[in-house]
């Protein structure tokens, strides 16, 4: 004899269902594979925390109140992960020349290696998914995204 559904069961689906958890999912799954192809190449000790930074990271440099800004974190937790950079040697901080209270991060030789190595493999990754789905469908994907996120995301949100 089964058991009547209980009074939450319902709840907990919709929550596994809801289209927030599939992007929340999508986004984690995206960055632990970038991770593992990244150590693969050689770039390893490097955490999700630390690649997202490199991704905030402007090619000139970039103030860390600015990274803390576009991670969604406090000015600390951003100096601790370009301080664990530094060490790993993907970047270097300074003084900013036209701000001596503030510290720019920049790119290392290593980080600039990093930094081509992500974009080869961002092209490798959608060559993967475009062979999952099939061109058309990847295309789709890519399509929807955009017009959804044309919709949602707020400018305001949105550091540069």
């Amino acid at each position: 004899m089964s058991e009547e559904p209980g009074p939450y069961e319902d709840l907990v689906r919709r929550r596994q269902e809801n289209i927030g958890r599939y992007f929340w999912r999508a986004h984690r799954a995206f960055v632990a594979l970038s991770v593992r192809k990244l150590a693969a190449r050689g770039h390893t000790g490097l955490s999700p925390a630390h690649t997202t930074l490199i991704s905030h990271l402007d090619t000139e440099g970039t103030r860390i109140t600015t990274l803390a800004k576009r991670m969604n974190i406090t000015k600390q937790a951003a100096g601790h992960l370009v301080a664990d950079l530094a060490k790993k040697g993907y970047v270097v901080s300074a003084p900013d020349s036209t701000d001596r209270r503030a510290v720019q991060v920049t790119f290392t030789e290593l980080g600039w290696r990093f930094l081509h190595d992500a974009y080869e493999l961002k092209g490798e990754m959608e060559q993967e998914f475009s062979a999952i789905l099939g061109e058309e469908r990847f295309k789709q994907l890519r399509e929807t995204l955009d017009d959804l996120l044309a919709h949602i995301e707020d400018e305001k949100d949105v550091v540069e």
